[in-house]
């Protein structure tokens, strides 16, 4: 699956997108993804560290943190927009 991180996301984490493999993403939530990212290293530990700012699209639609990741072919992390 190719992982994109955006913003502040890429900064922290080190890196603009990634290949990761998956298996068994038909019963892992996106919830489930991010916990496991945050075991890769502290870079990604505090990119991930407030669940309530971290935004999620699967394929280009934005999901929330409990939608079964499946089989997505993209997934992107991004933080909250704000406008004015």
């Amino acid at each position: 699956m190719k992982v994109l991180y955006f913003a502040w996301f890429r900064d922290r984490i080190g890196m603009a997108e990634e290949e990761i493999e998956l298996t068994g993403a038909n019963k892992l939530t996106v919830r489930d993804f991010i916990r496991d990212l945050s075991g890769r290293g502290e870079g990604y530990a505090t990119a991930f560290e407030d669940m309530d700012v971290v935004h999620v699209a699967l394929d280009m639609q934005e999901v929330d943190h409990d939608t079964l990741v499946g089989g997505a072919s993209e997934i992107a992390f991004y933080p909250p927009f704000t406008g004015g």
